[in-house]
């Protein structure tokens, strides 16, 4: 069997703070001050939405960094007021007010930024290529990695494809949704969203539906793209090992803790090479890249 190559596989969901995770994820009697250290120590990883929505202090990125394991790694939903707007060139003032709001103060557990568009913003070459400019690459000697979920079908064009490979942008996977899926490899890290969670299933997903992305997952990591997944246009990469931040999101909410907990068994157990468990990923300037195994949970409103 072919060794594949050694990288980072992160898997959780949206967020910590869902009433319904009540009794179901977390412990009936658990204090509300300690649901993100609980979820920190059962997921690798979470990608805050509440990001998405207001800024927040310095103070509390710290407290979040200091709650949780030396090795966990949060990624964030940039705000919708950068995003949500006709004119992405224009987005400059708003971004660098989200950049020196405090997310530095996450340190090394920093992980991606997800910028997330409406499903009405359609593809405009020129001023999709102008946001991307704007994109900081390193924040306070911090190398930011960036993700851009695009949910409108126009951008589903080789065009779109080799701008985001140019700038090094991850195009987000929008995994079992009416999104459109774009799997084309365009930075050194996959950035994949599952929507797809049942009721009817007691962890989410079906076992062989958990096994699909488990083996997904380790595709990706390895740089194959699952032959069942559209590309718009692929490129010459070879088999590269990639970061892979996988998140359970939307969907039947309440099940998404325990579909992220399964990948993750799932993910380490079949993989011909299991990996270490997940350590800080975000590199300075003069750091390479380390081997992470994860998981990231997430809220959303806006899913």
């Amino acid at each position: 069997m072919t060794k594949r190559p050694c990288s980072a596989i992160r898997i959780g969901v949206g967020g910590w703070t869902y009433e319904p995770w009540r009794g179901t994820f977390y412990p009936v009697a658990l204090p509300r001050k300690q649901e993100l250290a609980y979820a920190a120590r059962q997921l690798t990883s979470i990608e805050i939405d509440g990001t998405y929505y207001r800024l927040h202090k310095p103070e509390s990125f710290a407290r979040w960094r200091d709650e949780t394991p030396d090795h966990f790694v949060f990624s964030l939903k940039a705000p919708r007021f950068v995003t949500n707007r006709r004119v992405l060139a224009d987005a400059g003032a708003a971004m660098e007010r989200f950049f020196v709001s405090g997310i530095t103060e996450l340190q090394d557990k920093l992980g991606p930024i997800n910028w997330q568009f409406m499903p009405t913003k359609q593809f405009d070459p020129e001023d999709f290529a102008s946001f991307l400019r704007l994109l900081p690459k390193r924040i306070d000697g911090l190398e930011i990695r960036h993700a851009v979920e695009v949910r409108h079908e126009s951008f589903g064009l080789p065009d779109f494809v080799a701008l985001a490979r140019e700038h090094g942008v991850a195009i987000v996977l929008a995994g079992d949704s009416k999104y459109p899926q774009i799997a084309d490899y365009t930075a050194p890290f996959v950035y994949v969203r599952l929507m797809g969670t049942q009721e009817t299933e007691r962890l989410g997903y079906s076992s062989s539906a958990l096994d699909l992305w488990a083996h997904r997952a380790r595709d990706l990591a390895a740089g194959v793209v699952p032959q069942e997944i559209r590309t718009v246009a692929p490129g010459k990469h070879g088999a590269a090992a990639r970061d892979v931040y996988l998140y359970v999101i939307s969907g039947h909410k309440v099940r998404n803790p325990a579909a992220a907990g399964e990948l993750i068994r799932r993910v380490g157990e079949n993989s011909s090479e299991r990996a270490p468990i997940a350590r800080s990923r975000l590199r300075r300037a003069s750091e390479g890249t380390t081997p992470v195994a994860t998981i990231d949970a997430q809220n959303e409103a806006t899913e």
